[in-house]
């Protein structure tokens, strides 16, 4: 049961983060005149999906240190 609604959780949290605007209000005014150029690329947009990346992964290193020392532990317990 615990493994299930770990999975549900971890499930609706990556669908909802797929929506996130990591911008500050600056930062987003700024982008928001180049999102576009005359040959139609997305400058803005890549901004901001490098400003999610670099956000996750602080907490993908402390969910992944969480996960072995929670592995670690339950091994060890049943042994």
């Amino acid at each position: 049961m615990k493994k299930f609604i770990f999975t549900l959780i971890a499930a609706i949290l990556l669908v909802f983060a797929t929506s996130a605007n990591a911008q500050c209000p600056m930062c987003k005014t700024a982008l928001k005149s180049n999102q576009t150029n005359k040959k139609g690329a997305t400058v803005g947009n890549g901004i901001n999906k490098g400003i999610l990346f670099l956000l996750a992964t602080p907490y993908l290193l402390v969910g992944a240190a969480g996960f072995a020392w929670y592995n670690y532990r339950k091994n060890r317990r049943d042994a």
